[in-house]
C-alpha cells in the first residue's frame, strides 16, 4: 500500500525549478511538432495545425467529478475529470467522437485550467484526471505548475490512448502519478483500419514500458484508492477485432503479472462503426467471457470486470 506522501514528487519538480525546465521543453516541441507518434512537425506556436486539429491554444470540453471511472479512480469523493479536446487517433468507433473528432470544446488559459484543477481538488475528488491530454502536454504542465504553487496535492492522472511518444512521456517522469492508459488493438491491421494508426500495438507497447519504468503497478492506500501505478483498459470489440489474446499476452509477458486491468464490455456501434459489419453490433456475453478466460489463462488476476 502506498501512502499520499508518495503523490508529492511534482512538489519537488517545483520546489527545484526542473518543472519549469519541462514546461520549456514541452513548448519547444509545439515549434515542430512531435508530442505524439505522429510528428507532424507543423508549427503550433504560430497557429499551425496538423493531425490533432490542435493549435497553440488549450481547450477544453468539460470538467466535473467523475464517479463512474474504475473503484480506485473514483472512490468515494470522485475523480477530477477534464475533458480535452481533439485528439491524436481516428477512431471510428469513438464514443466521444463530438469532442475528439469534431472538436467541440472551449479555447481557455491556462490559469483557467488551474482553477479548474483546484475547483476540483476543492470538491474533494481523489485526483486530477486529464482525459486525452497527449497534444496539450504544454499547456496542461504550464496550467498544473500554477495550481502546485497554490496548493495543488492530490494525484494526476494521465488518461489517455496509448498512441504515445516515449520522449514526451519523460517529460512527464514525477509529475504523472498514476498512467491509466487504453491499450486498444493487438494487430497493425486493426490500428490501420479503426485509428488510422497501423503502428499503434508497436508504439502502445513502447509507452506501457516507459509508463510502467515511471511508476510500476498501481498501489492503493488503506481506504482503497488509487495513489500511484499503471492501470491499462482494453475495451473488448465484436468478432476479436481487438486482438485481445496479444493484448493480454504483452501486459502479462512484458509488463507484469501484477499489472491492474480494466476489462471494458460497453462497446457499442458509435460514430462510423456501423459502416463496418464486423463492427456493427455489441458484443456477446460469450465474447467477453472468452476475454475474461484469456486473463485467467495468463495469471492476470488484477483489475476490474463488468457484467455484460
Amino acid at each position: 500500500m502506498d501512502t499520499a506522501l508518495d503523490t508529492l514528487n511534482y512538489r519537488k519538480l517545483y520546489e527545484s525549478g526542473e518543472l519549469e525546465k519541462r514546461i520549456e521543453k514541452a513548448y519547444k516541441l509545439l515549434e515542430n511538432c512531435s508530442l505524439c507518434p505522429r510528428r507532424c512537425g507543423v508549427n503550433r506556436r504560430k497557429g499551425e495545425t496538423g493531425f490533432c486539429k490542435s493549435g497553440e491554444e488549450l481547450e477544453v470540453s468539460s470538467f466535473h467529478s467523475h464517479f463512474g471511472e474504475e473503484p480506485p479512480i473514483s472512490g468515494y469523493g470522485g475523480s477530477g475529470t477534464i475533458f480535452l479536446t481533439h485528439c491524436n487517433l481516428r477512431c471510428l468507433f469513438c464514443q466521444n467522437y463530438p469532442i475528439s473528432h469534431l472538436g467541440n470544446g472551449n479555447k481557455i488559459s491556462t490559469q483557467e485550467l488551474t482553477q479548474m484543477m483546484l475547483s476540483l481538488q476543492k470538491r474533494g475528488c481523489h485526483n486530477i484526471n486529464l482525459v486525452t491530454p497527449t497534444h496539450f502536454i504544454p499547456q496542461i504542465l504550464s496550467g498544473f505548475s500554477q495550481a502546485v504553487e497554490r496548493g495543488l496535492n492530490i494525484p494526476l492522472v494521465y488518461n489517455c490512448s496509448g498512441y504515445e511518444n516515449v520522449e514526451t512521456l519523460q517529460l512527464l517522469e514525477g509529475i504523472v502519478d498514476i498512467y491509466m492508459p487504453d491499450l486498444k488493438y493487438g494487430t497493425r491491421e486493426a490500428g490501420e483500419k479503426y485509428s488510422s494508426a497501423p503502428d499503434y500495438f508497436e508504439i502502445a507497447k513502447k509507452a506501457m514500458k516507459e509508463m510502467h519504468r515511471q511508476v510500476g503497478d498501481l498501489r492503493l492506500n488503506k481506504e482503497g484508492i488509487a495513489q500511484r501505478g499503471l492501470l491499462v483498459r482494453h475495451l473488448v470489440l465484436p468478432n476479436g477485432q481487438a486482438g485481445t489474446r496479444r493484448v493480454f499476452a504483452f501486459l502479462a509477458e512484458e509488463i507484469s503479472s501484477h499489472t491492474y486491468i480494466s476489462i471494458m464490455s460497453q462497446y457499442f456501434p458509435a460514430y462510423k462503426a456501423q459502416e463496418f459489419k464486423e463492427l456493427n453490433r455489441r458484443i456477446t456475453r460469450q465474447e467477453y467471457q472468452q476475454a475474461l478466460d484469456i486473463v485467467k489463462q495468463l495469471g492476470l488476476e488484477r483489475g476490474w470486470r463488468q457484467i455484460n
